[in-house]
């Protein structure tokens, strides 16, 4: 193993000692690139226990692969007479752990994983690492760094291209469809998530995303993008005001503007999310829309698009560290009528202040 996978391992096997576990499966693309340095690998496992040497299961044919990119043993087996839910089962099995506590990433398990498992290892007890690995992964190194600003500038390129198309009469995914092939050119690999560009009356839906609808004039347009590099992404998201708009619309987004500059010189290393959450709130509320605002304003951002920690939310004890990167202040104002603007910016926080990954002039 590199240095690199090595102390990230050594971190997750501190975590594990934490929690009272024996071990963790590693099923899931995200972790499988943090921990392993594997952005290719599919029907896989990566078993680390407490203490001892991890191992990586995976098809025969990507053994040499997997092993020369980690440095971690490999454990090959063979399709269609074996398959990755029962063999990492029996790993698990032969480890001869009394009632083994394994720790999952809540969020990546197949119910065929969870099947085999129980089915096969007797008194195995399933436990949570999803929040510790976000945790680890959450202040980054220069290489991780390197990649997200890359994608980053990916993203200027897509934002300039989508504001230069946008009119009335286009389709959502017209406009999109510009600036995804501008990221493309630039060198994005895709993005994280499904992209946003949306006409006023679908900007305060939860998750929507570019469909067939027509732009229209005298309007707000939304337009949220994500790009990714060697598997870490970046994402930012701006309006376009599109003829005569509403007056109250735009002092609204002046509002997020505002309430995003204040985030941003709040981020700082040692305050908590809470801190950073509170002090746009008290400038959202003094403007009259506190009781429209959600209780997120960001989230981490690494290999996830939106990781779980840190969470800029209300009350959120998660203590900022530098190196930490986090998108900053994605909800609207919930207005009935005129809220649905929206901004956003992919930040790194550094003890001399922050850098805005995503900022640029349109």
């Amino acid at each position: 193993m590199n240095e690199v996978v090595k102390k990230r391992i050594s971190n997750l096997q501190n975590s594990l000692k934490e929690l009272g576990l024996d071990a963790a499966v590693i099923m899931d693309r995200e972790n499988l690139i943090y921990f392993a340095q594997l952005e290719d690998l599919e029907a896989g496992s990566l078993i680390i226990p407490a203490d001892g040497e991890p191992s990586i299961l995976c098809l025969w044919l990507d053994a040499r692969h997997v092993r020369d990119v980690s440095g971690i043993q490999v454990v090959p087996y063979f399709f269609p007479g074996g398959n990755v839910s029962q063999k990492t089962a029996e790993i698990i099995k032969d480890m001869g752990i009394e009632n083994p506590r394994i720790g999952f990433t809540r969020y990546f398990v197949s119910l065929k994983d969870y099947q085999c498992l129980r089915d096969t290892v007797p008194g195995i007890y399933f436990g949570d690492i999803a929040e510790a690995c976000y945790k680890i992964r959450s202040v980054k190194d220069e290489v991780e760094l390197e990649y997200i600003t890359k994608a980053a500038s990916f993203l200027k390129e897509g934002m300039k291209a989508a504001f230069n198309v946008a009119k009335p009469g286009l389709k959502e995914t017209d406009i999109l469809a510009e600036a995804e092939y501008a990221m493309r050119k630039a060198g994005s690999e895709g993005s994280p998530f499904r992209m946003q560009v949306l006409r006023h009356d679908r900007q305060q839906l939860v998750h929507p995303y570019a469909e067939d609808y027509i732009i229209n004039d005298n309007e707000p347009v939304v337009i949220h993008l994500g790009s990714s590099y060697k598997g870490y992404a970046a994402k930012m998201c701006r309006t376009i005001f599109l003829g005569n708009v509403h007056e109250e619309i735009l002092r609204i987004y002046d509002i997020l503007s505002e309430a995003k500059k204040i985030a941003i010189e709040s981020l700082k290393p040692d305050v908590t999310a809470g801190e950073v959450y509170n002090n746009v709130y008290k400038y959202i509320h003094e403007q009259g829309y506190g009781k429209m605002f959600l209780e997120a304003i960001g989230y981490g951002v690494g290999i996830r698009q939106s990781e779980f920690y840190p969470i800029l939310g209300k009350d959120k004890p998660h203590i900022l560290k530098e190196n930490m990167v986090v998108d900053v202040l994605l909800p609207t104002i919930y207005e009935p009528k005129y809220g649905g603007p929206r901004t956003t910016d992919t930040v790194l926080i550094k003890k001399g202040g922050c850098i805005n990954l995503t900022d640029i002039q349109l």
